[in-house]
């Protein structure tokens, strides 16, 4: 029995949907652990492009099952609107093949609303640069125990009496703090209501499928959300995600123990991106970040936001390592750096006088650094039909063993383009 997490490494955007896809071929589940529909993963298989913001990535393998965790924060709507636009492509997705845990937390109206209202309200630096999908208002309604959970969809007298139970709270924000009129437990019921009823036939025990998978030695794939530097205790507060994005929340976001979490893989973009604020040191404003955001065609795909990029940052790597514990590394967006004279790679940081090698612990302290740049020769070949690593050019092997030698792990999956066939394997 093999279990495999896929995490991100660095702000999220690594392209954790393709990796998670190409090794769905060796798994059996594939389950989703943490975050909601403020992340977004794109596949490209046979030339079609495909974005899922809920349903785990290895959805598009037909034989295989894909679960959702009780670690995520479900949007009804958007999933519903995720399985019929799958369904114009003949891929349907019955109970059979998706479950959702009885315990996952469903995101709101309300929570869509407050966590909108809250960002306007906002100015400047204070802004964190949310995506408005409710994510952070369900899980602080989650913490607070008056959350509404899946298997609430089961006993529709109960979810309105939930229902009524949350809004008098946030019908106080929204009148006396936003200037909103607020809304009301039969509007928010009646809107919720159709979803509710059509997922209730994909509710599970998760927990128990995954146990149940593991007793008969089927490979479990754990897939994350976002990135390391997002999590809510680890990440840059307060520029974070609402969840933990770390490895060891694929135990508890999904209902199993920690001790079946053997192989970890540590998505690792070839340079650096960020969505939205936050502090960024490796962040290149001139023309080679211009560069990498074009070529790389780097946009969110949640919001459509440009993403701000630069250079490889092993500080921030060293620390996702610390975290996560790694087994090894899958390189993303490799072909990329081809037609750079010169890559850069931040080794360090200089901060308040001394060289640093981990991100300084304190609130905004990544803002407060200056990277320290090891440069490395380019290469200007076309790498994206290179299917073994020898093929590669010898400045782009270089590029991959000063990663290696840097972090010590040792890197065995390297993608070369969007495509599953673009993806070179190393033993």
């Amino acid at each position: 029995m093999e279990n495999i997490v896929v995490i991100g490494s660095q702000w999220g955007d690594e392209g954790k949907g393709k990796i998670v896809d190409i090794l769905t071929e060796k798994a059996d589940l594939i389950v989703r652990f943490q975050g909601g529909n403020n992340a977004g993963h794109t596949l490209v298989v046979n030339n079609k492009t495909f974005i899922f913001h809920l349903i785990p990535s290895g959805i598009l393998h037909q034989e295989k099952m894909c679960l959702i965790g009780n670690g995520v924060v479900l949007d009804p709507q958007v999933l519903c609107a995720e399985i019929d636009a799958l369904a114009k492509e003949n891929i349907f997705i019955t109970p059979k093949r998706l479950k959702i845990s009885k315990k996952t937390h469903i995101i709101m109206p309300y929570h869509k609303l407050l966590d909108t209202l809250r960002e306007q309200f906002k100015s400047g630096k204070d802004k964190i640069g949310t995506t408005g999908r409710g994510i952070g208002p369900c899980y602080e309604d989650k913490m607070a125990r008056v959350g509404i959970r899946a298997g609430d969809f089961q006993n529709l007298s109960l979810l309105k009496e939930k229902i009524k139970k949350a809004l008098v709270e946030k019908n106080v924000l929204f009148r006396n703090l936003y200037n909103h009129p607020g809304l009301s437990e039969e509007e928010v019921f009646q809107e919720i209501k159709p979803v509710t009823q059509r997922l209730v036939n994909y509710l599970a025990d998760v927990s128990s499928e995954i146990e149940q998978a593991q007793r008969e030695n089927k490979v479990v794939l754990f897939e994350g959300a976002q990135g390391t530097h997002l999590d809510i205790d680890h990440g840059t507060y307060p520029f974070v995600t609402s969840s933990n994005t770390v490895a060891a929340n694929a135990a508890t976001g999904s209902g199993t123990s920690a001790r079946n979490l053997k192989r970890i893989v540590a998505i690792v973009k070839a340079y650096t991106t960020r969505v939205g604020s936050g502090p960024f040191p490796t962040e290149d404003e001139g023309p080679c970040g211009d560069f990498l955001q074009q070529k790389g065609a780097e946009f969110g795909a949640t919001t459509g936001r440009k993403r701000r990029c630069g250079w490889l940052d092993m500080v921030i790597l060293r620390e996702s390592l610390r975290l996560n514990g790694p087994t090894e590394l899958a390189i993303t967006k490799l072909d990329v750096l081809g037609g750079l004279e010169e890559i850069k790679i931040c080794t360090s940081y200089k901060y308040k006088g001394e060289t640093i090698y981990y991100p300084p612990q304190e609130e905004n302290g990544l803002a407060e650094v200056t990277p320290i740049y090891q440069s490395l020769p380019g290469w200007k070949e076309d790498i994206s039909k290179i299917t073994k690593y020898k093929d590669l050019p010898e400045n782009a092997k270089k590029y991959l063993q000063t990663i290696e030698n840097i972090l010590g792990i040792p890197i065995k999956i390297i993608s070369v383009g969007p495509s599953r066939e673009q993806t070179i394997w190393r033993e």
